[in-house]
């Protein structure tokens, strides 16, 4: 029970650090603006479902995918942990990452679809950090990862619809440090991802 609390806590930190619910707050208001407060709810609802569908997909079929392209699992966590690593600098950097970032302003359900869903919800990290915790564990781990990952959705849902009061009684700088503070939480499991990769290559 304690290994799978742990490992609850590990997978929580994760996505936690890659999806920053709070630090998103000030883009999807930026994206939101002009909406009305029903129509706020309905481009965070249906961001929300298409994420939580896409990553899903990679977490019960990332097993079929790996062996349909051959990919391995060390070479995975090797290259899925430089790219951790590459979004988690940007953060430090105070840079809007690549991987995450849009300035498409369409209509609402495009809006919701990208660049909400994909790719600042469910953007390469985040299908990352979700099949570098799904490889080679057990179909309770499976659960957990997709349990936790509804988690999180259901909390950044929360936050786009809370975001103007969240905005307000927080403050930017204060988002921004958090943000620094995610970078490197990220930084620092991307680094371990290669050296895991590592290991496993070369049976350390």
């Amino acid at each position: 029970m304690n290994d799978y609390l742990t490992f609850a806590l590990s997978v929580f930190t994760g996505f936690f650090a890659i999806m920053n619910p709070i630090a998103n707050t000030p883009i999807f208001l930026g994206l939101v603006e002009a909406e009305s407060e029903i129509s706020k709810r309905k481009t965070a609802k249906t961001a929300s479902i298409t994420a939580f569908i896409i990553v899903a997909a990679f977490v019960v079929l990332g097993k079929y995918i790996f062996e349909l392209f051959s990919i391995t699992i060390p070479a995975f966590k090797i290259t899925g942990g430089i790219l951790i690593f590459y979004v988690g600098f940007e953060m430090l950097m105070s840079k809007k990452s690549k991987v995450h970032d849009s300035e498409n302003k369409e209509d609402d359900n495009a809006i919701a679809i990208s660049p909400l869903a994909i790719p600042i919800l469910a953007g390469p990290g985040t299908i990352v950090t979700a099949m570098n915790f799904v490889t080679g564990v057990s179909y309770v781990h499976i659960a957990i990862v997709i349990i936790i990952f509804a988690v999180m959705l259901l909390l950044t849902y929360l936050a786009f619809t809370l975001s103007e009061v969240i905005v307000e009684k927080i403050g930017r700088n204060l988002i921004a440090v958090i943000g620094k503070i995610m970078g490197l939480i990220l930084a620092i499991i991307g680094t371990g991802m290669v050296v895991e990769g590592i290991k496993l290559s070369f049976n350390f």
